[in-house]
């Protein structure tokens, strides 16, 4: 294949994973409101948008596919290729998380008026999200490690979120006219607190694909 031909392929792919973050940018902040506010419709919009998601993804791996088995790339092209593929299999992966936390607010049955922050998590997961993107389509290598670091932050809240809403759950239980229901909507606090680090090592994986595919550089790979 003509080398300006294959460039002209990959610009288009890039262009088109960057779109697709973006997508699930707004996905991943729509499911954040939504526990914010409580607010089972705009939650199940998200769950509803999760097919036309996973549709663009299949398109978009399906083209990686075809760089790889047709276009028969050199080894600094394979490295660019495999590294956006990667990143495009992360961002799934950050668009079905989304889609687990709405899911959950659509679920939940009573008001956990638990102290934990479940937001203030949230917003970090977004804030790393972002930053990774806009790592990748600026090719901006320190905020790759930026946003690798942040991790560590991510981690220790999401620890102590769980580990407070334990604490708190003996105490509820005591108020609560529905135990049954209650335990139901702690245990999903739990999995959205597990969910929203997830989405924090997703975000470093694409910055750590970012920093590969920049320059070569394996560090922050795992």
């Amino acid at each position: 294949m003509p080398r300006k031909s294959f460039q002209r392929e990959m610009d288009e792919l890039q262009t088109n994973v960057r779109t697709f973050g973006d997508a699930v940018t707004v996905r991943l902040r729509r499911a954040v409101t939504a526990i914010e506010r409580r607010d089972k419709d705009l939650a199940q919009t998200v769950v509803e948008g999760d097919g036309a998601i996973n549709d663009r993804y299949v398109e978009l791996e399906r083209k990686c596919i075809d760089l790889f088995a047709l276009q028969q790339p050199v080894a600094s092209d394979l490295r660019i290729v495999a590294a956006t593929y990667k990143i495009l299999t992360d961002l799934e992966r950050i668009a079905d998380l989304a889609g687990n936390l709405a899911s959950a607010v659509v679920d939940a049955e009573t008001i956990v008026a638990a102290s934990i922050d479940i937001v203030e998590l949230g917003n970090l997961a977004i804030e790393m999200v972002e930053d990774a993107l806009h790592a990748y389509v600026y090719e901006d290598t320190a905020l790759c490690f930026d946003v690798a670091e942040r991790d560590d932050r991510l981690d220790d809240l999401s620890e102590d979120a769980a580990a407070g809403l334990i604490r708190e759950l003996s105490e509820m239980r005591a108020t609560t006219a529905e135990p049954d229901a209650l335990l139901g909507d702690v245990r999903r606090l739990l999995l959205t607190i597990r969910d929203l680090e997830r989405v924090g090592d997703h975000a470093v994986n694409v910055a750590a694909r970012t920093l590969y595919l920049t320059e070569s550089d394996d560090e922050l790979l795992y």
